[in-house]
Parts: structure tokens; C-alpha cells; sequence
């Protein structure tokens, strides 16, 4: 069995009773077991294929808006 020293959860304000602390530890595990959503299957590009740096002139003025 655990004791106080050993408590996972610290009360930093108030007082909590231990059906208010059984409830808390309750709702995190839930949260914590939860299985997260599947990730979508196609995403997509993550840059637009204008953007990318071999089609881009190496030199860009100073008055440039591209900056």
C-alpha cells in the first residue's frame, strides 16, 4: 500500500477530500488510457511545391517583397 509520502497527486490549494481525489485520479487514467483517433490516411503535401528552395533564384534583391 502507498502512504501519503508516496502520493502521486498533491493538493496545492484547499482541501480535497478522498472521494474528490479518487474522482481526479479516475479521470486522468480514463484520459490516459484513451486510445488517441487514427491519423488520416492521406495528408496531403506539408509545403506547396512553389515553395521549394531548387526553384527559387539564388539571389533575391533587398527591395524584394519575398523578402
Amino acid at each position: 500500500m502507498s502512504t501519503a509520502a508516496e502520493s502521486v497527486l498533491r493538493v496545492e490549494k484547499g482541501l480535497a477530500d478522498p472521494e474528490e481525489l479518487a474522482a481526479i485520479t479516475a479521470v486522468l487514467l480514463a484520459r490516459a488510457a484513451a486510445q488517441p483517433a487514427a491519423p488520416p490516411a492521406h495528408r496531403g503535401r506539408d509545403t506547396a511545391g512553389w515553395r521549394r528552395l531548387e526553384r527559387t533564384p539564388g539571389f533575391r534583391a533587398p527591395h524584394s517583397w519575398q523578402g
